[in-house]
């Protein structure tokens, strides 16, 4: 009698022949039973814990979405086995606060960040898909933007498939304790640059889902300030501004090495400076980082010209003039100050 081993889960790679179809699961390629066998891209608890019914969320050929009706296709048996899993762990650790984030492993944090974020590059894609289509053109994507998306599908499949970094982490998580109100739900994302910020209960939670650590690095100083203060949420957004910015900044393609060995894959990094002599960043400009913090701080009605006043030294509310860490609790009053002036200067807040 011959008994046939079940073969092994094989890589998906929906690049290739760009297959965005709602016949095919978005993770594994599997074809589905149907159209409607979908998946929220945010999650029905983060929905409801936020009331995110309903609310409007700007895709990027501006036409509006509803954060529930993002989806997309999803085997029931992958949702079932692996995402629901995962969602389950997040989303227990997120009700509970930043002590619980802080202990998750951050493998999963990439999973749960890259997975969302993937979601929004999937419904984009088709989206210019159906456009550039109906107006008789071929759809157009540049290969440096099909390279980070095509890798950050690869590394999601650790989700379902026995696939491992190899002494490396191809992400930089940057996670602060934050004074938010707690009803407070802010969501933030840059699909060039595959950044992701949430902002949420007692924490504020940023990744660069592919840039393996270098961000991280860049920021080393900063975090190092910070350390576990707490911070005010115009702090965090500071910081935040700082990193979107430095994602753009980061001017390198990684690229890995799939290694198959049995039913495991093994992803290997190549190193960031390869041939290249030049920095991984380009230099940092005050003035485009300003219009970047400008665009963060908009719930304080901060404009470009009242944070770039001092060209070379930014507002800032993370650190005084002495470069020292700003205390969060003692924010209210400056910032109150600072837009008090900004009122008298004609600011419109």
């Amino acid at each position: 009698m011959c008994i046939f081993a079940p073969m092994p889960q094989q890589i998906y790679y929906p690049f290739k022949k760009f297959n965005f179809s709602n016949l095919n699961c978005f993770l594994t390629g599997q074809t589905l039973n149907s159209e409607d066998e979908k998946m929220q891209v945010f999650p029905q608890w983060l929905i409801e814990r936020y009331k995110l019914t309903g609310r409007p969320f700007k895709m990027l050929d501006e036409n509006m979405a509803n954060y529930q009706d993002i989806k997309v296709p999803c085997a029931t048996e992958v949702r079932d086995e692996f995402i629901e899993p995962l969602e389950k762990e997040i989303a227990d650790a997120f009700a509970s606060g930043y002590a619980a984030v802080a202990e998750l492993d951050e493998q999963k944090l990439f999973q749960w960040a890259g997975k969302l974020l993937y979601g929004i590059i999937f419904n984009e894609i088709q989206a210019g898909m159906r456009m550039q289509h109906a107006q008789g053109e071929e759809f157009n994507i540049s290969q440096a933007i099909i390279h980070k998306f095509s890798n950050l599908h690869l590394m999601l499949q650790s989700i379902n498939l026995a696939l491992f970094f190899e002494d490396f982490k191809p992400y930089s998580i940057f996670l602060f304790k934050v004074d938010n109100n707690i009803e407070e739900f802010n969501y933030r994302d840059e699909i060039n640059t595959l950044t992701f910020l949430l902002r949420i209960n007692d924490f504020g939670l940023i990744i660069c889902l592919q840039d393996n650590g270098a961000n991280k690095l860049y920021h080393q100083e900063v975090i190092s300030k910070i350390g576990d203060e707490k911070l005010h949420p115009v702090q965090f957004e500071e910081f935040s501004a700082r990193v979107f910015y430095s994602a753009y900044l980061f001017n390198r393609l990684p690229e890995y090495n799939v290694l198959e060995v049995g039913d495991e894959i093994f992803l290997e990094a190549m190193p960031l400076r390869g041939i290249s002599s030049k920095p991984l960043f380009d230099d940092w400009i005050n003035k485009t980082y300003g219009q970047v913090l400008e665009n963060f701080w908009k719930p304080w009605g901060f404009l470009l010209f009242e944070i770039i006043k001092n060209p070379e030294k930014p507002m800032s509310f993370l650190f005084d003039g002495d470069g020292k860490l700003i205390n969060a609790k003692t924010i209210a009053p400056i910032l109150l100050s600072a837009q008090k002036n900004h009122v008298q200067n004609g600011g419109t807040g």
